[in-house]
Formats: structure tokens, C-alpha cells, sequence
């Protein structure tokens, strides 16, 4: 009980994404991603997600993703929380979660579907399983599929489910999700801060970084302001974040395909702020030119304005 306690009250709050940095000829630097950690948690970082979408989940190894979230539970402290990102087969996906439970994760985020083809009840059968295999808390990520609000309210009856991360643009389905659900589940708005003052209004509790994972101190300050129900501050925080988050969804050159320019683009905004951003991995690109520097851009208009703010 007390470890899924713990994991709710994580989940109440700001996730933080620990982003891969990889070096020019591909390895993980892992001293790189202990740094980051650290330095996240010096800076008021609670709640880490290991392995996830934003470490390019799948492009890592079975291993790498395992000495991932290993590395992030060895170097911070024993109140931090860890989500580690699992996907793929079933069995594939049992035995990664096993792996996680036996270096000390916390808790598992379950990546959104990655099948060609699924069936919501396939899907729910598919959580049941993860959730017999272990007794760690389950986070189903919901991404890339519109699910029907009965499926929502579904998931979050299944017993090993703590939270939900929520990240469909549809703030009625959430609603509608959230009235059909247990209430003893938590919902994490999956969308960043943009979304972070619509969906708190419909009853999220919590929501993963975008620019906070650089700079964590505007997550905690919007967080902050959305709890004490502050909705003029944070539409500020959030207004202020725009223009960074805007240029994650940008296409980049020679390229049309949505979402291609997020990591990258956070990378950069991990090193404009003392972080290691290293490179990316394929199928994603390095970022540079023009592109680069509008990022850079961003971050200084970003700096300026939150230090204008909040002081």
C-alpha cells in the first residue's frame, strides 16, 4: 500500500522525462543521463520517467532501456518516484517488467499502443496480464488512438492501475473518461503545459513536462498556481511556454511527419539550460541551422519571460 500511495502522490504533480543523450557515435551516455537526474532533483524534480516516448522509447535496447531506469533509481534520492516505460509483446513486455521491479522501479508507465492493429478489450486483457506478472503500479500511457470513454472508464477498474496518462486532444472525452472512472485513479494530463489549465479542469491532477523538463522550476510553478486554482498565473506560465512547445510540434526541414522535431528540440533546450542533450537516435534527426537557432531563440524569450514572472 504504501508504494502505490507513493505513486499516487507522484503522480499528483509534474512528471519529468529523462531524455536519452546519445553521443556522436550512438552510445547512451549514461554518466549523462546520472547528471541530469541530479541536477533535475537539485532543481525541485520529484517524480522522473525512465525509458518513456520522450527517451526515444523505441529506439532503445531491451538493455539499455532496463540500465536506464537502473541508472535513475541508483543516483537519486529514495524520495523521488521512478516510472520506467514498457512496451511491445506481452511476454516481451512481462519480462521487462520484471527486470524494472528488480533494480528498484517504482512504478511502470505502459507505452501507448505500438500494433498495427488492437482491439480495446485486447488492449484492457493486455494491462490484466502486465498487471498479474507484478505487484507494481501500473500507468497506462493513452496516445495515437481515440479511445470510447467506456474503454477509459474500463481501464481504470483494473486492479494493478493507478493512474492514467491521458493524451488525446479531446478535453470531453477526458471528462466523460474521468465520470465514468474509479476515483481512486489518478490522471496525468500527457500533453504538457498547453494543456495543463483545460485538463485540470476537467479533474487531472497532474501532467508531464515539455519545457519543464529543462527547466523544472516552471512545471512546479504552474503546478503551483493550477492547485491553488491561481487559473490568471497559470495561463501566464502556460502562455509563456507556447512558443517552445509550438516549435516541438514544427515539421522541420525535408519532413511531414508531426512530432519529428520534439525531442530534438528539447534537447537543445536541455543544453541552453546546463544539461546534457546529447544527439538523437534514428528514425528521429539532429536538429541544426535555422532550426536550431529558433530553438535558441525560444529558450532566451523562454528565460526572460518565466524570470520576468515569477522573479
Amino acid at each position: 500500500m504504501q508504494g502505490i500511495d507513493k505513486v499516487k502522490s507522484a503522480l499528483r504533480g509534474v512528471s519529468f522525462g529523462l531524455l536519452s543523450p546519445f553521443e556522436t557515435d550512438g552510445k547512451l551516455d549514461y554518466h549523462g543521463l546520472a547528471r541530469n537526474a541530479e541536477l533535475l532533483y537539485d532543481r525541485g524534480a520529484r517524480t522522473f520517467l525512465a525509458s518513456a516516448n520522450i527517451s526515444e522509447y523505441h529506439a532503445l535496447t531491451h538493455e539499455e532501456r532496463i540500465q536506464s531506469a537502473e541508472t535513475a533509481v541508483e543516483v537519486l534520492p529514495t524520495d523521488a518516484t521512478v516510472l520506467a516505460g514498457v512496451g511491445g509483446p506481452v511476454e516481451t513486455a512481462i519480462d521487462l517488467v520484471g527486470e524494472y521491479a528488480s533494480v528498484g522501479v517504482d512504478a511502470m508507465m505502459i507505452m501507448p499502443p505500438e500494433f498495427t492493429y488492437y482491439h480495446e478489450q485486447g488492449l484492457l486483457a493486455y494491462y490484466n496480464d502486465l498487471g498479474k506478472a507484478s505487484n507494481q503500479p501500473l500507468v497506462p500511457y493513452v496516445r495515437d488512438f481515440r479511445p470510447s470513454a467506456r474503454y477509459l472508464g474500463a481501464l481504470t477498474r483494473i486492479d494493478s492501475v493507478v493512474g492514467i496518462k491521458y493524451a488525446v486532444p479531446d478535453m470531453v472525452l477526458l471528462g466523460e473518461g474521468i465520470g465514468r472512472g474509479d476515483d481512486g485513479v489518478v490522471w496525468v494530463n500527457g500533453m504538457a503545459e498547453p494543456y495543463a489549465v483545460s485538463t485540470w479542469a476537467e479533474g487531472v491532477e497532474g501532467f508531464s513536462a515539455g519545457v519543464s523538463n529543462f527547466r523544472p522550476e516552471i512545471g512546479l510553478a504552474l503546478y503551483d498556481a493550477l492547485n491553488e486554482q491561481n487559473w490568471k498565473v497559470a495561463r501566464q506560465i502556460r502562455d509563456i511556454c507556447l512558443p517552445f512547445d509550438n516549435l516541438r510540434d514544427a515539421e522541420g526541414a525535408n519532413n511531414t511527419i508531426q512530432g519529428a522535431m520534439s525531442v530534438p528540440v528539447v534537447k537543445v533546450g536541455l543544453e541552453e539550460a546546463g544539461l546534457i542533450g546529447g544527439s538523437v537516435r534514428t528514425p528521429l534527426q539532429p536538429i541544426d541551422g535555422e532550426l536550431k537557432a529558433a530553438a535558441k531563440d525560444c529558450y532566451a524569450k523562454l528565460d526572460a519571460d518565466i524570470q520576468k514572472l515569477l522573479g
